[in-house]
């Protein structure tokens, strides 16, 4: 019998001892099942399509108020941006962010976010910040063009129409 509880007790030690608290780091799998419950791929791709409509604004305001909008400016920003969006390398911008994830939450943050972002308001949430996102940035550009024209005649004055600041005017190097 004493066999026996000394089995048991060394048995529920030995498990014990394996444990994780929920102050232990997180593990390179718990931040990929957080990010799969997050829906990280799509996530990522939602937030950019929204980021590009913004710069497409911003680059198409900027352009046409400088009088330097081609015709065909819709076109071409089109295909170019998403031609960045369809290349850029899911997998691995996601393996590089791992390491941050680890720096900032435990093991039990993890959890505790998983669990939220399970739940039928954290999948709403997930759902609705894609466009909770592009409406507050369409919003906010018009404040944003402001605030950058702004600066641009700050800058102008701080350097006094420096070359640096103004690359387009630049002409080309000749060669000889």
């Amino acid at each position: 019998m004493k066999r026996l509880f000394l089995a048991i007790a060394f048995a529920a030690l030995s498990v014990a001892g394996f444990a994780q608290s929920a102050d232990d780091p997180a593990s390179k799998d718990d931040i990929l099942l957080y990010l799969r419950t997050m829906h990280s791929h799509d996530m990522l791709q939602k937030v950019m399509q929204v980021q590009v409509q913004s710069m497409r604004q911003l680059f198409h305001d900027m352009l046409e108020k400088e009088g330097k909008l081609p015709a065909d400016f819709d076109s071409r920003f089109n295909q170019v941006m998403g031609d960045l969006v369809k290349n850029m390398p899911m997998d691995e911008l996601i393996e590089a962010m791992i390491p941050a994830y680890q720096k900032h939450f435990t093991k039990g943050d993890i959890e505790a976010m998983n669990t939220f972002y399970s739940s039928p308001v954290g999948q709403k949430v997930l759902q609705e910040l894609p466009a909770v996102v592009q409406e507050g940035s369409q919003a906010a550009m018009p404040l944003m063009s402001k605030y950058l024209e702004d600066w641009k005649g700050r800058m102008d004055d701080e350097f006094g129409g420096h070359p640096a600041m103004h690359p387009s005017d630049r002409k080309p190097a000749t060669k000889n």
